[in-house]
């Protein structure tokens, strides 16, 4: 594991990139730091780490991930996204709680997304029976990141998304001033009305409070 962990920082280092790194952690408020690997870069340089004749084990790539996730280099954990995709078929009910963590460590929209509808989606799809236990614990959370992800982890349920707890989701949420909250509203209706778009037109339309961005964002195809 720790050979794992020292040949990727030895990989990424390789590569890096300072004025790259620069720009990167100018568009990213200065909240991390970079090697300055474009994602292309990334993928063909992680390529190795994730062939699945070397995968580690669950339990070990979980022990990966948390160490990686604690390094200041963005790049550590946009890398651990695409190792813990590779275990979300493995996902037990107890492993919300590790999603949970890396969810509200080093919070940006880059890695919060992925990990809300990915991985979370995934498990809850697996889990149904957590969906709105999870949500309730979430929204009142008063953290942003986990309030956007009980509105996110349906993104990519189509069919299969449940309007009672989207709408049970969002309207607590209604009225806030949050940029990443009302943004993900309306994403999620936007993605929905692929879907059903005479829900999503009807529950714009009814719903007064919602956001001029959430509505902006959820009729964005429908106007097209």
């Amino acid at each position: 594991m720790s050979e794992y962990i020292t040949t990727l920082e030895a990989v990424f280092e390789e590569h890096r990139n300072h004025e790259r790194a620069l720009q990167q952690k100018a568009y990213m408020r200065n909240q991390f730091e970079f090697y300055g690997l474009t994602s292309p870069i990334r993928k063909e340089l992680q390529k190795p780490f994730l062939q699945k004749d070397y995968l580690p084990t669950k339990e070990e790539a979980f022990e990966i991930i948390a160490i990686l996730w604690s390094k200041p280099q963005r790049e550590f954990q946009l890398f651990c996204l695409d190792l813990l995709d590779k275990y979300k078929r493995q996902y037990t009910e107890d492993d919300i709680a590790f999603l949970e963590n890396l969810i509200c460590q080093k919070s940006w929209w880059d890695t919060v997304d992925f990990l809300a509808y990915k991985q979370v989606g995934a498990l809850l799809r697996k889990y149904p029976s957590m969906q709105k236990s999870c949500s309730q614990r979430w929204l009142v959370s008063n953290n942003i990141w986990l309030q956007r992800t009980a509105v996110l982890f349906q993104l990519k349920y189509k069919s299969d998304l449940d309007t009672n707890l989207l709408v049970g989701n969002i309207t607590p949420l209604l009225g806030s001033k949050e940029f990443f909250i009302n943004k993900a509203i309306g994403w999620v209706l936007r993605e929905y009305s692929r879907t059903n778009p005479e829900w999503v037109m009807e529950y714009v339309a009814t719903e007064v409070k919602l956001s001029n961005l959430s509505k902006k964002e959820a009729l964005r195809l429908l106007e097209k």
